[in-house]
């Protein structure tokens, strides 16, 4: 499938990330719909006459830019991935909201098998410097990617003691991958291309914007298995990314702080409303997640041969297999068999000792 037809989604008013992925399934190909007769459109759930005619006029316009900037991203070796490739992020593949088309560079797996989110404020302290290092020293023995978005303060912390630690890192721009942003930490982002990368869903030239960094931050929390908000105010991007991660049904955790300190108290407020699990030590991280230093999924494809499951068994085995753990909602989903189906299944695998029920109505294999 032309990846250009699938950037020239993008580029038409009014379509965004859910309507362009429900156009191509509707159409069969992105290529289809820019074939696709007013007629046709109409029978598209959610597409009306305003947007039926904005596909049709704007359709050459935005092929033309599309091709551009393909050919833009080839000359700076920057790689363009659709939500239908492979290499797309499976994590956020599964998520309503994901971008059409992700820019990349860099050589970080987006797939890679244990990914954290690090985020908190601009403004940070030594203590919250203190625990960043910790927790990615504590963690680093299961080799995570680490993801932030390269802004002052926590997230540039994570960065560096990552690259410091050997830990592959990327940072998410709210802008194209020509801008780097800040300015200043255009040395750190040029070493993370090396061991990490640089990812965006904007097109080059796209200059930094206020609007664009909550949209920013829910592939920070997309990507991630689990969002740690070190230190934030009552208000700010970690906040939003640690909500998010919540609506997304992955794991938040908040790090407590003093509680006269205006940068812990977001924080503090995460956990009081019920909305992250404490960290309280940076070991808690691995312990919560169910983290085995030295697995891999070889051992598990190894141990399910010697396993004697059921169909539907093989199914959810398979599905935990693939993705190290899913949500009860998901697994309904991908597996066909319904939520209450999957329940059953589950408790009778957990008997069995075959799977683990986490927090949050996830489960993950043993």
């Amino acid at each position: 499938m032309s990846i250009t037809h699938q950037l020239a989604l993008t580029f038409i008013s009014g379509i965004g990330c859910s309507l362009s992925k429900q156009l191509i399934s509707y159409c069969g190909s992105a290529e289809k719909v820019f074939q696709m007769p007013k007629s046709k459109l109409l029978r598209i759930p959610h597409i009306g006459d305003i947007l039926a005619d904005q596909i049709i006029s704007q359709s050459k316009e935005a092929l033309n830019k599309a091709e551009k900037e393909v050919l833009k991203c080839e000359k700076e070796g920057i790689t363009l991935l659709s939500y239908l490739d492979k290499h797309y992020p499976a994590r956020l593949k599964q998520l309503e909201d994901a971008p059409t088309v992700l820019f990349y560079i860099g050589k970080a797996n987006l797939n890679h098998a244990k990914i954290i989110s690090i985020v908190g404020t601009r403004q940070a302290t030594n203590y919250g410097k203190k625990v960043v290092e910790d927790i990615i020293h504590s963690i680093q023995k299961f080799n995570p990617l680490i993801v932030s978005g390269l802004a002052y303060g926590i997230d540039i912390t994570a960065h560096k003691v990552a690259l410091q630690s050997g830990l592959p890192t990327v940072a998410v721009f709210a802008c194209g991958l020509d801008f780097i942003y800040p300015t200043v930490h255009k040395s750190i982002a040029e070493q993370m291309i090396l061991k990490g990368g640089l990812l965006t869903e904007y097109p080059l030239q796209t200059k930094p914007d206020p609007r664009q960094f909550p949209q920013r931050n829910r592939i920070i929390a997309g990507l991630a298995d689990a969002t740690v908000v070190v230190e934030a105010g009552t208000k700010g991007g970690a906040l939003i990314t640690a909500e998010i991660a919540n609506q997304y049904n992955r794991e938040v955790f908040a790090v407590p702080g003093n509680i006269y300190n205006k940068y812990s108290a977001g924080c503090n407020n995460l956990m009081k409303e019920h909305k992250a699990n404490i960290l309280t030590s940076p070991q808690d991280i691995a312990t919560f997640m169910n983290w085995k230093e030295g697995e891999t999924n070889a051992d598990k494809i190894v141990k399910k041969l010697t396993l004697d499951l059921d169909t539907e068994e093989q199914i959810i085995y398979d599905l935990l297999l693939a993705n190290k753990e899913l949500h009860l909602d998901e697994l309904g989903w991908q597996s066909q068999l319904g939520v209450s189906k999957v329940a059953i299944i589950l408790l009778n695998m957990e008997f069995k000792n075959l799977v683990k029920a986490l927090p949050g109505k996830k489960f993950a294999l043993l």
